[in-house]
Formats: structure tokens, sequence, C-alpha cells
């Protein structure tokens, strides 16, 4: 079969048969029917075809076998781990509006073509995640956590008698320096929730802001807006780092003692 010879609805069906259903690649296809894949591109666009991302490509390509997984078995060190990383977030945080209302609509659709069994288990699992991490911390938390403990911080952690006669936690506190860290996911700021969870956790925030300034201590807040990745969890512990390098120096005086760090 040449594809020259064939009428322009045998050409559509073929694409939507191959392409489409089978997820052929445009040169596959052109070796089978005598023609060249830039050929088969055009004229998938002309019958509407949707044409697959590169993103999607390479997935096709390493599920039929015919390349491997780019990273699969490699070994790489922190510091190219970390470059990699940095890489990314500045790729996503350069994103315009346009193309980052594509990645929601596309997230959007995966989760649409989810089963009901398939959303109710990603949403159990995500509840289990929650209850988790309200009572042992976030990744961010522990993640600061660590690097303060690596760099001569004392540091006391989820510890309720920080505030003495409250039920209230402080996420990370270092003692010596009267310093209180509150690590505030987006739960904090969005009704992720509902209204209702929204304006409980914001009263439960204004009452531990009122009762650790109250003892004389400095308030830093980080603002967790996206979900966690390392290569940002560096960054923000570098903000961090310098406030406490810079209250160290200089304790605030009382009207200043709230420090707001966003990432």
């Amino acid at each position: 079969m040449k594809y020259n010879e064939l009428t322009e609805q045998q050409k559509k069906n073929l694409l939507i048969d191959q392409y489409e259903d089978k997820k052929k690649s445009f040169g596959d296809i052109a070796k089978e029917v005598d023609t060249y894949a830039n050929k088969l591109r055009r004229d998938a666009i002309k019958y509407k075809v949707k044409i697959r991302d590169k993103s999607e490509a390479q997935k096709n390509a390493i599920l039929s076998g015919k390349i491997d997984h780019p990273t699969k078995g490699k070994l790489r060190s922190e510091k190219t781990k970390q470059k990699i990383g940095m890489s990314v977030m500045n790729s996503w945080d350069n994103l315009t509006d346009v193309e980052l209302t594509k990645r929601k609509d596309k997230a959007r659709e995966n989760w649409e073509k989810l089963s009901d069994e398939e959303k109710q288990n990603m949403l159990h699992e995500a509840n289990l995640a929650v209850r988790k991490t309200s009572k042992v911390g976030s990744k961010l938390e522990k993640f600061l956590l660590n690097k303060l403990l690596e760099d001569g911080y004392h540091v006391e952690f989820h510890k309720e008698q920080t505030l003495l006669n409250t039920k209230l936690q402080i996420d990370l506190f270092l003692p010596k320096l009267n310093i209180a860290i509150e690590v505030d996911g987006p739960s904090h700021f969005e009704p992720v929730w509902g209204e209702q969870s929204l304006s409980r956790n914001k009263n439960y925030d204004n009452k531990k802001t009122g009762i650790i300034l109250g003892k004389g201590w400095v308030l830093i807040r980080i603002k967790q807006v996206k979900d966690f990745s390392k290569s940002r969890a560096i960054v923000m512990y570098d903000k961090l780092k310098q406030s406490i390098q810079d209250i160290s120096n200089v304790f605030p005086e009382s009207d200043n003692r709230i420090i707001n760090l966003g990432d």
C-alpha cells in the first residue's frame, strides 16, 4: 500500500488508526506506506488529528522499547541533581500565564480520565498524607530542620511545651536565639479544605502569633505556595539562614519581629 495512492478519507483513517489509536510514530508509519514523516505530519494537522507533544512521544517510544529510559538505572551526584532541580525550578518560574494555564488544563484533563475508584484512592492517600504531615511535619519543615542542625543550630521541633498552657506547637524553634519559625502550607491561606477550615487555621495562626510575640520572640513565617522540591527548598533555606544571621547580629525592635518569607 502506497500512501500517495490513497484517497483523502483513507489517508485520514490511516492516520487515526496508526497514529492516534496504535500510537505509532510518523516515521514508522511512513516506512510502511512508502512516504516520508513530514508529509504525514502535515496531513495529520490538515485532518485535525491531535499531534502528540514531545513528552507523549518519548513515553510511547519508551513503552514500545524503541528507546531506553533516559534516567532509569543512572546514578547522579548530589551536585548534578541539584543543578537539574534548579534548572527545572527556573523553567517553571519563567512559564507564561498561557503556558501555566495549558499545563493546568492538561492536569485537569488527566484527572477527569481517571475512574471513580482511582479518584477515591488518590483522595484517600492525600488525606492520609495530610494527617501524617500534621503529626510529623511537612517535607519542607524536615528539610529545614536537617539543614539547621547541619549548620550547628540548636533546634526544637514541634514541641508543645514551647507554648506553655496551650496545645499550640511551633514548627521550628531556636531557643538560644528566641526565633520561632512557622512553615505555612496552602491550607493556611487558601480554602483547600473549605472556608470553615481556612477560617479555623487563620484563627489558630493569629493566636500563635500573639503568643510568640508576647514572649518577646521573633517570628519567621515561611509561606509555601508550591509543592516541595529540593531545589526550591535550598533557595528557601538560604533566605532563612540569612534572616537568622541578621537577627543574631541585631535583634529587632518589638514592632519589627515578624518576618515573612515566601517561595
